[in-house]
């Protein structure tokens, strides 16, 4: 029995003596964890500004969409433009996107790689984000616009100070979900040459030709961001349902 607790003793310290190996051959030695913290900062930053520019763009695809369904004879041309947008956007793979832009749309100017990507995701967010924004609008009971108009307020009046405040915050929950899948979709911004973080633990890998450690930090970054955003974005819906209840 005593030589089993040995061998296991044994055991676990080689392991300890691996992970500790590891730890310091990927992250300290060469200061290798500052590929981390840049990569972890690129992500956070491409995430943040893609989903800013997706809901002004989804806000503006869901204005023209709701403004055409309830008066068909208005705005067919941007109709027609938004709706080419959604199909082509929604049926066509984010990284090919983002390399259209890179090397097609930006080509040889003067844009910084970090702009161009927040420029792509934002594009491609703005697509889902224009579906959500028109769902919590048409959840609106059309009563209020009627409402609205009653007191005098033009329609688009209506629509910017009592409709859309109602609606933005009907849909909180769920952009803050497109945030979550925007922070794990922009791990392809590698491909044209940024360190995120998934090209920071690549990177990892490539100088120490350890491929554990490095990816499956990378991995457990990416899970604890998203546990983090997941229980906020819980609680703030929770509080939401307080307030309406009052």
């Amino acid at each position: 029995m005593e030589q089993i607790f040995k061998n296991i003793a044994a055991w676990f310290w080689s392991v300890i003596s691996y992970i500790g190996d590891q730890f310091y051959q990927s992250l300290i030695e060469g200061s290798r964890y500052r590929y981390i913290l840049d990569g972890l900062k690129n992500t956070l930053i491409i995430t943040v500004f893609a989903v800013l520019l997706g809901v002004v763009i989804g806000t503006v695809i869901a204005l023209v969409k709701v403004r055409h369904a309830n008066d068909p004879g208005k705005l067919k041309v941007a109709n027609g433009i938004c709706t080419l947008y959604l199909t082509i956007i929604r049926g066509t793979p984010v990284l090919v996107q983002l390399m259209i832009v890179y090397y097609v749309i930006v080509g040889s100017a003067d844009v910084g790689m970090v702009t161009t990507a927040i420029f792509a995701f934002g594009i491609n967010s703005g697509a889902y984000v224009a579906e959500v924004i028109r769902s919590g609008i048409q959840s609106i009971d059309k009563g209020q616009m009627e409402a609205g108009r009653s007191l005098g307020l033009s329609e688009r009046m209506t629509m910017r100070k009592i409709i859309l405040p109602q609606a933005i915050k009907n849909v909180l929950p769920a952009v803050g979900n497109e945030f979550i899948a925007l922070l794990k979709e922009t791990s392809v911004a590698g491909y044209i040459g940024i360190q995120d973080l998934t090209k920071a633990g690549d990177i990892i890998r490539s100088r120490t030709y350890q491929a554990f450690f490095p990816l499956i930090l990378t991995a457990v970054i990416y899970l604890i961001i998203v546990i983090g955003l997941s229980l906020l974005l819980s609680k703030f819906e929770r509080r939401l349902h307080r307030s309406d209840n009052r």
